[in-house]
């Protein structure tokens, strides 16, 4: 089934089988999820409500539970049959995570009743993304983290991706635009809660193949097209 919806570009059908693979989950979210573990830094976070937005097929659930051991996880995307999958993905690890048919920009979820919003490879899928962004803030306690890890235009906007995957281009951000945006938004972090990773599978001129076969050292941050941003960002305990 599908879901029509103006303001989230669902994946392709290539996109969607890749979404369910073991290389998605080792390569894409668990190394996500330990740096953004790291730039949260320790203690970390542990109990509470977890929201993942954007939870697609649930192959998150198992790494975000290890992760910070939530009391309670909600998982949440515009896809009900990803969200059947999620389910399935969900009783296999033994983990009771409530599922909730929703767009990003509209979540059915209580003011302030989060304590972290998960949020990786989903923005790019948005087409209102200060909308979501707005919900975000919404949801999450003051004090409350969003772990964000998103793909850039230098990667979104690139031949090997338009070829197999949809996404609105009109939208779509630099490293430091969203880094704006989040903080144009409210939300605080400092260098130390920010990554630039420069993982050979998002830099798909070459895959990173000189580098690996040592031929060539890797260009240095400022030096090259950031494709990839991790932020461990905090609405600030204040906050209204």
């Amino acid at each position: 089934m599908k879901y029509a919806s103006p303001t989230y570009v669902e994946e392709t059908r290539l996109g969607f089988q890749f979404l369910r693979t073991h290389t998605w989950q080792h390569h894409v979210l668990r190394v996500a999820i330990n740096d953004l573990k790291r730039l949260i830094g320790e203690p970390l976070p542990t109990g509470g409500v977890l929201l993942d937005a954007g939870c697609g097929q649930g192959k998150s659930f198992r790494l975000l539970r290890d992760a910070f051991q939530p009391q309670r996880t909600i998982g949440l995307d515009a896809d009900p049959h990803s969200l059947e999958l999620a389910r399935t993905e969900a009783e296999r690890e033994g983990i009771d995570a409530e599922l909730i048919v929703s767009d990003c920009a509209q979540m059915r979820v209580p003011d302030a009743s989060v304590d972290i919003v998960f949020c990786h490879q989903t923005f790019h899928h948005l087409v209102e993304q200060e909308r979501a962004l707005d919900e975000f803030w919404r949801v999450l306690k003051p004090g409350g983290l969003l772990l964000f890890a998103e793909s850039t235009k230098a990667y979104i906007d690139t031949w090997v991706i338009r070829w197999f995957f949809r996404h609105p281009m009109e939208v779509q951000k630099s490293a430091d635009e969203y880094l704006a945006m989040l903080r144009g938004r409210g939300f605080v972090f400092e260098p130390r809660h920010v990554s630039l990773p420069y993982l050979w599978w998002s830099r798909s001129k070459d895959f990173g193949l000189l580098e690996r076969w040592g031929l060539r050292a890797p260009p240095p941050p400022g030096q090259r097209e950031e494709t990839l941003v991790n932020v461990a960002a905090r609405k600030p305990a204040m906050a209204a």
